[in-house]
């Protein structure tokens, strides 16, 4: 009877949350897209709006939302730690790249494409190559998963750490590899095909509708987030999770279900990568360094390691602090006072600062998964429960 009531809170708790973001999200949409008047706006107004919460600037933050929905399975369900998450953004940025834009202009190649027939090169549906970019990242995280996710701990983190060196270096240098253009080199590729939205087709500029379709592929990933945990694979996870050894001992195959978080994980960085090069029309390979991989595993530790809604809220907060917040504060302050400091190039300050008070005194995140939250406070419980038992024996 317990255990079920347990279970009711739990589900009637996740009800809840999705209920609030579903609202949050259309409230959104319908906020920025038809009942904020940009045009008639009081100027201090726009200039506020834009300043600290421009639509482009959310678009941006679900981008990264579904990235770090993906690493949190890989480091919040399995205890995976990968160092090198931002190489399957840039093969998924590439995916884009290649396959809806004129980049291989010496063929013609269409398929359901919003572009003209005449135009050179691959341009397939947008939906489609967010399929397409999915699985190849899937596919390369098992390719380098296989021979690699048998080492543990600090070796498999140098192992992500090299491999997430390796795929951008490619990229940034693929001007000329083995004799072949495969990314123009720091010229990136530019000029994303539109989104195809029935009869209507989103370009760069078209932030209001992108973020309805941003929401979506959010509410997606959530939703395949929530039931992997509780479903026969997700609980194989925790196990590997809290205790190598004992699950393996329990009969869950190690290798096979590390493979399967590895790839799951590949897959929604894949899916980020095509929403990302979609949002800023374009694949430039300067973008796609370690410091996003740390930036990315700060989403996950900052909200709560393995609590979807917690990793939810680190990434919005993050990535609204690194794209918006920091800058306009600065701004701010520099009007204010007369100064010109430039406070955005204080960010990865800011983030470190942040996590070493996190490590210090909330370590399971600012919404905790209870799991890992008795985990981590297991001995702090065992001296409460001593004490106690002292006491009780001294009476």
């Amino acid at each position: 009877m317990a255990k079920a009531s347990v279970a009711n809170n739990v589900t009637r708790s996740n009800r809840k949350w999705i209920i609030g973001y579903s609202i949050t999200g259309f409230l959104l949409f319908i906020t920025y897209q038809f009942l904020i008047p940009w045009e008639g706006l009081p100027l201090g107004v726009y200039d506020a709006v834009y300043r600290w919460m421009p639509p482009s600037a959310i678009n941006e933050s679900l981008v990264y939302v579904i990235m770090a929905l993906g690493l949190n399975i890989v480091v919040g369900y399995a205890g995976l730690l990968d160092l090198g998450y931002v190489a399957f953004w840039a093969i998924g940025g590439y995916c884009a790249g290649w396959f809806m834009s004129e980049f291989f202009y010496f063929i013609n190649i269409h398929f359901l494409g919003s572009v003209p027939a005449e135009a050179p090169g691959i341009h397939i549906n947008f939906w489609m190559v967010l399929l397409l970019g999915g699985f190849i990242c899937a596919f390369f995280g098992v390719l380098i998963g296989a021979p690699t996710l048998r080492l543990k701990s600090d070796y498999l983190a140098l192992v992500t750490l090299g491999f997430g060196e390796i795929i951008p270096q490619v990229f940034f240098n693929g001007e000329n590899f083995f004799g072949f253009n495969i990314s123009n080199g720091t010229k990136g590729i530019v000029g994303v095909d539109p989104i195809p939205v029935g009869v209507k087709n989103l370009g760069p500029f078209d932030f209001g509708w992108k973020l309805l379709i941003f929401l979506l592929l959010t509410a997606v990933m959530v939703f395949v987030s929530l039931r992997l945990r509780k479903g026969r694979l997700g609980r194989a996870w925790l196990a590997i999770r809290e205790d190598e050894l004992a699950a393996s001992m329990m009969g869950v195959p190690l290798m096979r279900t590390k493979l399967a978080a590895y790839a799951v994980g590949a897959f929604a960085g894949g899916l980020g990568g095509v929403a990302f090069a979609t949002h800023v029309n374009g694949v430039y390979a300067e973008r796609f360094n370690f410091t996003i991989s740390i930036f990315l595993l700060a989403m996950v530790v900052l909200g709560g390691m393995g609590n979807v809604w917690g990793v939810i809220l680190g990434a919005f907060i993050l990535s609204w602090v690194n794209g918006n917040g920091l800058t306009a504060f600065g701004q701010l302050y520099n009007e204010q006072f007369g100064t010109e400091v430039d406070f955005a190039s204080f960010t990865f300050l800011l983030f470190g600062l942040v996590l070493i008070l996190m490590m210090l005194f909330k370590r399971e995140g600012l919404l905790p998964e209870s799991r890992l939250k008795l985990m981590l406070h297991e001995d702090e419980l065992d001296d409460e429960d001593a004490t106690t038992s002292k006491k009780k024996v001294g009476k």
